[in-house]
C-alpha cells in the first residue's frame, strides 16, 4: 500500500496522469471515496496519461463512458446508481478482459463481479482544507504493484 497526499485538483490530475502512463490493456482500477472525493478528477488525469485529450465527464447517469482514442482505450464506469443491483447485465467482464483500462467508481457495489486482480485507489479529504486529498493505492495481484511504485511530481512539468 502507498499513501500520497495531493493539495488541489491539479495535483490529483498530475498523479492520475502518472498512473495512466503505467496502465496496460486489461488493467482494472477501482476508485473508492465519498461523493466529491476526487474520483472523476483522478480519472481525468488517468485519461491524460493515456493520451486522451477530450474532456472526461462523470458517467453517473450513463454508467459507462468509453474513450477509445488514447494509447489504449479508457472505460470509465460509475456503479453508484446500481447499488441495488443491475450491474450483472452490463457485461463488465468484457470490459475487464478487454483491450483497454477499466476505471470503476463505487466498485463496492459489485464485489462479486470484480476480477481477481486489480488496483484499488481510495480517496479521502484530509481535513486540512477542501482541496487536499489523501490517496491510498493498494495493489491486489503482483502485476499491479507498479501502481504502488508510481513516480510523479506535485508540480507542473516545464
Amino acid at each position: 500500500m502507498r499513501e500520497i497526499e495531493t493539495n488541489g485538483a491539479q495535483e490529483t490530475i498530475r498523479l492520475g496522469k502518472a498512473l495512466g502512463e503505467l496502465a496496460q490493456p486489461g488493467d482494472v482500477i477501482l476508485l473508492d471515496g465519498d461523493l466529491g472525493a476526487g474520483k472523476t478528477t483522478l480519472t481525468k488525469g488517468i485519461a491524460r496519461g493515456l493520451g486522451i485529450s477530450r474532456p472526461v465527464k462523470s458517467p453517473t447517469f450513463t454508467l459507462i463512458r468509453e474513450y477509445p482514442e488514447g494509447r489504449i482505450p479508457l472505460y470509465h464506469m460509475d456503479i453508484y446508481r446500481l447499488e441495488n443491483g443491475g450491474a450483472e447485465d452490463l457485461g463488465l467482464e468484457e470490459y475487464f478482459e478487454g483491450d483497454g483500462v477499466s476505471v470503476v467508481e463505487w466498485s463496492q457495489f459489485i464485489p462479486a463481479l470484480l476480477p481477481e486482480d486489480y488496483v484499488r485507489i481510495a480517496l479521502d479529504r484530509t481535513g486540512r482544507d477542501d482541496d487536499a486529498r489523501r490517496i491510498k493505492i493498494t495493489a491486489v495481484g503482483e502485476e499491479y504493484m507498479r501502481y504502488e511504485d508510481v513516480t510523479w511530481s506535485s508540480h507542473e512539468d516545464n
